[in-house]
């Protein structure tokens, strides 16, 4: 994990300091990239422990199309919570009561969660983000209400046409955002946009354009998560996984992270862990949590930081 290293630091020492929507403000770079090649391990970090449940069930969560966090929720993922919970404080007009990140708002915020783990209608209500990542990945609308589902696009030229540079899958639907930017009440737009597959010498090859990336706490998900993808796509496909290619437009670190960060960089990476995938699976969709196994992690303890909302 050179590489994600080598990144955060120079971030933190050549970033500039910028205001964010979220006003908490950040150390700021525009367009970095960075490459991993899957024949040397699975890109998960080990300079601090990362959490490979959440990271497997929310990438299965985009696969099912889902868009609900009832579905995190109850397989204890709760990295999508708090827009949601934001959201249901503004539309009941709660936000004065419970101010962002205050002891009452993370007490109120357990209750929220607690009720859409239990209540399916509570969760239908409150715990839907909008049209983020697993609705256009797998069921993009068209201006006539045909769903595309690109994912399954992406497998048949794999399979029927692997020399294709038309490969993509993209997150970045501008009518969908529009919508949701209208609405102050959901998820931000997609972060990690687009991607691209392509074949080579029958290995698989991901190549993810991320808009913008908070680098401390989302980009090890991140590229473990695309990483993940990759291989399940090269199994069902009948290829070899090979290389993960992230390119980044605003890479940052949080202001308030920057403890956070000194603590990682003064950690040296270890050996990478292997990742094995059940080879029962045919297709994409019929990926299960039970299906995968991380073998030889060894990392360092996790080192806690805020998500900014």
């Amino acid at each position: 994990m050179k590489q994600y290293l080598e990144l955060l630091k120079d971030i933190r020492d050549h970033g500039v300091k910028k205001a964010d929507r979220t006003g908490i403000g950040t150390i700021s770079l525009f367009g970095r990239q960075v490459r991993y090649n899957l024949d040397e391990g699975f890109p998960l970090l080990t300079t601090k422990k990362m959490y490979i449940r959440g990271i497997i069930h929310e990438l299965l969560w985009f696969l099912h199309g889902d868009t609900n966090i009832r579905y995190l929720i109850q397989n204890d993922v709760k990295i999508w919570n708090e827009w949601p919970f934001q959201a249901y404080l503004e539309k009941n007009d709660l936000a004065g009561k419970f101010p962002r990140y205050s002891e009452s708002w993370r007490k109120k915020m357990e209750e929220f969660v607690e009720q859409v783990k239990n209540d399916a209608d509570f969760a239908e209500r409150w715990g839907d983000l909008g049209p983020v990542y697993g609705k256009q990945w797998v069921r993009w609308e068209t201006k006539d209400g045909t769903r595309i589902n690109q994912i399954q696009n992406a497998i048949d030229l794999i399979r029927n046409d692997p020399t294709s540079r038309r490969i993509l899958v993209n997150a970045w639907n501008v009518g969908d955002i529009q919508e949701l930017i209208k609405s102050h009440n959901y998820a931000p737009p997609a972060c990690h946009t687009l991607f691209q597959f392509i074949v080579v010498n029958g290995k698989l090859s991901c190549h993810l354009y991320q808009r913008t990336a908070d680098t401390f706490l989302g980009v090890p998900f991140n590229l473990a998560s695309y990483a993940l993808l990759t291989m399940m796509m090269a199994q069902v496909t009948d290829l070899e996984p090979h290389e993960f290619i992230h390119t980044f437009g605003d890479v940052h670190i949080y202001l308030n992270h920057l403890e956070q960060v000194n603590e990682q960089l003064s950690r040296e990476a270890r050996p990478l862990p292997t990742m094995k995938l059940n080879p029962a699976v045919k297709s994409i969709f019929d990926f299960k949590y039970e299906d995968f196994t991380l073998e030889g992690y060894d990392p360092y303890p996790a080192i806690k930081a805020p998500i900014a909302v």
